[in-house]
């Protein structure tokens, strides 16, 4: 569903997306997945402790193996854009009218929120040079707390309810600690605790703060810039990709060569005795529930370059662009997804690592920063490259969400109105839809840490059931598509693996998830299950329970062909497995207490 770049002119708006990149094109569309490591390497080093450099480095290598099975699939339709939920879902619509869409939609619940999240996280490093929280060891601090000495004595209520709660302290200490504690609150600007409505609702806080308005600015740019269509997006993307992969770079590479790592950050090599506690455990049940909440977490950064094929339509040669760009794309995260959080953890410690502006991750940039040696004016740059970063993650994931909800339409997941675009053949609708939609998640992300992070669990829940099902669909394809051409087929073994890694991933979901937030995975399956009434009204209202033609012409199919199911009940049984497999771990893998 697409037409050449040179098809139209003179105004005249195309209907479908516009054949105008390479996989370079692609390539630095995707080069926003780096920065994701922003999202959460704060959180996995409060997770995992000194354990976290190789949870990153692993789950990376998992990312890449998986990716083969992408690419092979995706070549088999050179015609359709969205990603790999959308290619995989085509395997599974023999199977179950129901699975198929699941695949779609739970592939954009994961991705559509870096949107929101990514805002959040720009706005909060925005205030924080606008109107930082000055600490509590700064002159002004220091000074109030001399102002205000008499304010609090031995006998002070607050000072008995401190000393009750810290034994071995004295009341000097107590004095000590919440006068400098009521300085930082009265020095505070009034606009990082300002909100025009803040309303708590089950595990989450809705609060349209300051952060909520300045992130939907950043939200608003991202969607003047996706207007223009994939080739202005790709052109964009390539300037402000090098001002983030370069620093990103420095940062990794730079106190390695002035030997500021810290060797034994890295030893021993044990999980954390409780979460965000910096004191090492065994390697208990508790232990590696921790471990794999933060490989659980971590996948939804690492894996995201798979975003590079969304774009298949969009290749002017998609026979060699499409495994071009996700492969290119995965040496770059294999590269930076390694050395920069190996890097973070050498300088920092734990100690450092789970100071509080690093595991909620607003002190990431000032840290990334000091680590090259940066004081002063060179931390605000650092701090302006991050945000950079940020906005460069935005822009690829509205890229690519929206071109999931534009092909789910096109292909009968979804309803017709998000398969709209416009003279710039950018999907239009679909981009309103993923804004609107948005613009709510990010009242959420920017109420407080647990709500960001309850956010990120549940789209990551939902990103490992799409990775469930598509990795599965590569040897479904081979059984039942075999005789399509494939412009590049994946080993047998890393097809092999990618099944091994996808009840991997499923045993890291039900055994993760509910360290973020214990509601996380039941939430996931209600998010998941709306597909039942979004698809219900596609398939039977709108289209009388009829596929569009041209997505069973891209499988050499009929409606009677359709029917035959070449791999008996074997998909079945694998789906069967895939939920015991995340209900065992959920039981087995317990925090203690």
């Amino acid at each position: 569903m697409t037409v050449e770049a040179a098809s139209f002119s003179g105004g005249q708006a195309p209907k479908e997306l516009v054949r105008s990149i390479d996989w370079r094109g692609a390539f630095w569309v995707a080069s926003g997945v780096p920065a994701l490591v922003l999202f959460s390497i704060g959180g996995i080093a409060g997770m995992t402790g000194k354990v976290a450099f190789l949870v990153w480095a692993a789950s990376m290598v998992m990312g890449f193996i998986q990716s083969f099975t992408y690419a092979e699939i995706a070549g088999l339709f050179p015609n359709k854009s969205g990603g790999a939920s959308i290619y995989g879902a085509a395997a599974w619509v023999r199977y179950s009218k129901i699975i198929a869409p699941l695949s779609v939609w739970c592939n954009w619940l994961a991705w559509t929120p870096v949107l929101s999240l990514g805002c959040s996280i720009a706005a909060a490093y925005i205030l924080n040079a606008v109107g930082p929280i000055p600490a509590t060891d700064s002159p002004e601090v220091l000074a109030w707390v001399q102002a205000h000495a008499a304010s609090l004595t031995a006998d002070s209520p607050r000072v008995v309810e401190w000393l009750a709660a810290n034994g071995g302290k004295t009341a000097t200490d107590a004095i000590s600690a919440l006068l400098a504690l009521d300085g930082v609150e009265a020095l505070t600007p009034t606009i990082r605790t300002w909100s025009l409505f803040t309303q708590s609702l089950g595990p989450v806080t809705f609060s349209l703060n300051a952060v909520f308005f300045i992130g939907a600015v950043l939200m608003l740019v991202t969607f003047a810039i996706q207007h223009r269509g994939i080739l202005g997006t790709a052109s964009v993307q390539k300037y402000i990709g090098l001002l983030v992969i370069i620093p990103m770079l420095i940062v990794g590479i730079v106190p390695i060569l002035t030997g500021q790592i810290d060797w034994s950050n890295y030893s021993p090599l044990a999980p954390l005795k409780a979460a965000a506690v910096a004191e090492t455990g065994p390697w208990d049940i508790n232990g590696w529930t921790l471990v794999l909440g933060g490989m659980f977490i971590a996948a939804w950064s690492t894996y995201a370059f798979e975003t590079a094929i969304c774009y298949t339509s969009e290749f002017k040669n998609p026979k060699t662009d499409t495994f071009k760009a996700i492969f290119y794309s995965g040496l770059l995260c294999l590269l930076l997804y390694t050395l920069v959080p190996f890097t973070f953890q050498g300088v920092l410690g734990l100690d450092g690592m789970l100071a509080a502006p690093i595991v909620d991750g607003s002190g990431v940039a000032a840290a990334m920063a000091k680590m090259v040696g940066g004081t002063g004016f060179l931390v605000n740059i650092m701090v302006m490259m991050m945000i950079l970063a940020l906005m460069l993650s935005i822009m690829t994931a509205m890229a690519g969400s929206s071109r999931t909800l534009y092909q789910g339409s096109v292909d009968g997941w979804l309803p017709r109105f998000l398969d709209h675009v416009n003279s710039h053949g950018a999907p239009t609708h679909a981009m309103w839809t993923d804004l609107i939609f948005n613009l709510g998640l990010l009242a959420i992300a920017a109420a407080d840490a647990t709500s960001f992070f309850f956010i990120l669990a549940v789209s990551n829940c939902c990103y490992i059931i799409f990775n469930f099902l598509n990795l599965n669909s590569g040897w479904l394809h081979r059984i039942d598509n075999g005789h399509i051409e494939r412009p590049f087929r994946a080993p047998t073994l890393l097809l092999a693996l990618g099944v091994l890694f996808s009840f991997v991933n499923a045993g890291l979901m039900g055994a993760g998830a509910k360290v973020w937030n214990p509601l996380a995975l039941t939430s996931a399956a209600i998010a998941a299950s709306l597909i039942i009434p979004v698809f219900w009204f596609r398939h039977y209202v709108q289209d009388k329970g009829q596929f569009p033609q041209h997505m069973l012409d891209d499988l050499n199919l009929t409606t009677d062909s359709l029917r035959a199911r070449k791999a008996g009940i074997l998909p079945y049984i694998v789906l069967l497995a895939g939920v015991c497999v995340v209900l065992a771990a959920n039981w087995f893998f317990q925090l203690a207490g």
